[in-house]
């Protein structure tokens, strides 16, 4: 049996659930982006509170995110997920009984400790089952549950809002507690559908276990790492450095757009769809854009002009005087920064390997993911000291840019190894 056939049947047993696990987890980290079009209201929350609330979810999440992917690493990929869905889910729904900003900050904090190894757990997996020429393609497949979210989360958060009212529940309770179920009740089906790796999926013959593993090794030419070296990688630091100003705009965005979409008139049910248009765009770029990255092997050169392209978007934004004209930008931006993200998260594994390969991984995420903090902050701070987002798009526009040098400069340090040569091809 081919290489491509084994590794396609691989994606097509994992990568639906693994997608379906993702979607639930996004819901879940940006349903408050739906829930603030009238909690803030209800709870009398200023854009500063909201916009510290939707971020330190990001505080928990990346302190965690190191020592969570360790564990996984080492009780198994079944168990630590079952973990991570279980309590996520529960955390997530209690966020419908909110009464001030200390329980909101609290709260979102939890879940973020509570989410903080589902995503680094998720990239870790998938070196567990796909070599370096095939991953950056499944990743964005995997990944394409991000825009699925406000797909399907953001008419889905439109018509829950609209049970205001319901038992003596707000429309924003509603939300959280119906949209905090299914990480709970997904728990239970990852005992039965998450194989720990190959060497225990019942699915695959012998031989196709031998082909996987072969793939593996032969695409690995570097000695292992331990977790410390992984830790003190300058470049796991500056790959961290170059996600966090890619994070910064992709929650500044994502958190704050459904207000923006309100504030242009709409009301809460048409902003879900309005939305929803937005990130559907995404899905296509971001398959396509994966595919392309594996297909040339190359990475530097798809993460840069994709982060430029969204740089222009928030800056179109920034200038324009037409609604019609600034979602249209924000749309060019979204597909931008989430076409982006598969062939950047895929550069650590080209360098990293044995041990280190989970931490070095986790750290990464875990500087980028201080963006997810730092982007609504900024976001509500300079909303609420000007009156409009036009700085706040300006900023993400330069996050963006910095993160570009970032990764060229990076690319040219490590010129001439796989990945990072234009026109290499991945072993």
């Amino acid at each position: 049996m081919s290489d491509d056939r084994v590794f396609s049947k691989c994606a097509w047993r994992l990568i639906p659930f693994m997608g379906l696990l993702y979607l639930a987890n996004y819901i879940d980290r940006v349903n408050v982006g739906f829930a603030a079009l009238t909690m803030n209201r209800d709870l009398g929350f200023s854009p500063v509170v909201y916009g510290f609330g939707a971020g330190i979810f990001f505080l928990g999440y990346v302190l965690f995110q190191v020592p969570a992917n360790v564990i996984l690493e080492r009780v198994g990929a079944r168990r630590a997920v079952f973990c991570i869905l279980a309590t996520w889910g529960a955390i997530s729904a209690a966020n419908a009984f909110v009464q001030n900003p200390l329980s909101f900050y609290a709260l979102r904090f939890l879940l973020g400790v509570a989410e903080a190894g589902f995503f680094p757990g998720m990239l870790l997996y998938l070196t567990y089952w796909f070599p370096q020429a095939y991953r950056a393609r499944y990743t964005a497949m995997f990944m394409t549950a991000m825009p699925l979210a406000f797909v399907i989360g953001g008419p889905l958060s439109g018509l829950i809002l609209g049970m205001n009212g319901r038992a003596g529940l707000h429309g924003w309770q509603w939300l959280f507690l119906i949209e905090g179920a299914p990480a709970f009740l997904l728990a239970f089906a990852v005992l039965k559908l998450l194989p720990n790796g190959p060497g225990d999926a019942s699915w695959l013959t012998g031989e196709e276990k031998q082909t996987i593993e072969d793939s593996l090794v032969a695409g690995v030419r570097r000695k292992d790492q331990d977790l410390w070296s992984a830790l003190r990688d300058p470049r796991v630091i500056a790959l961290g450095l170059a996600k966090l100003g890619l994070l910064v705009a992709v929650y500044g965005v994502q958190l704050w757009l459904p207000q923006i979409v309100q504030g242009m008139g709409f009301s809460n049910f048409a902003t879900g769809f309005v939305v929803a248009l937005s990130f559907a765009l995404s899905i296509p770029a971001m398959i396509l854009w994966g595919r392309s990255s594996d297909l040339r092997g190359e990475r530097i050169w798809h993460v840069t002009l994709s982060m430029l392209l969204a740089a222009a978007g928030f800056i179109v934004a920034s200038l324009a005087q037409n609604d019609l004209l600034v979602l249209a930008a924000l749309t060019l931006s979204a597909v931008g920064v989430l076409a982006t993200l598969s062939p950047m998260d895929n550069l650590p594994s080209s360098f990293l390997s044995g041990p280190g390969l989970a931490g070095g991984i986790a750290l990464y995420n875990a500087i980028g993911n201080v963006g997810g903090f730092l982007g609504p902050t900024i976001i509500g701070g300079l909303k609420d000291a000007t009156g409009t987002y036009a700085a706040g798009m300006m900023t993400l526009a330069l996050g963006l840019v910095m993160s570009a040098i970032i990764v060229v400069a990076l690319g040219r340090v490590m010129a001439g190894r796989p990945i990072f040569a234009a026109n290499a091809k991945v072993s």
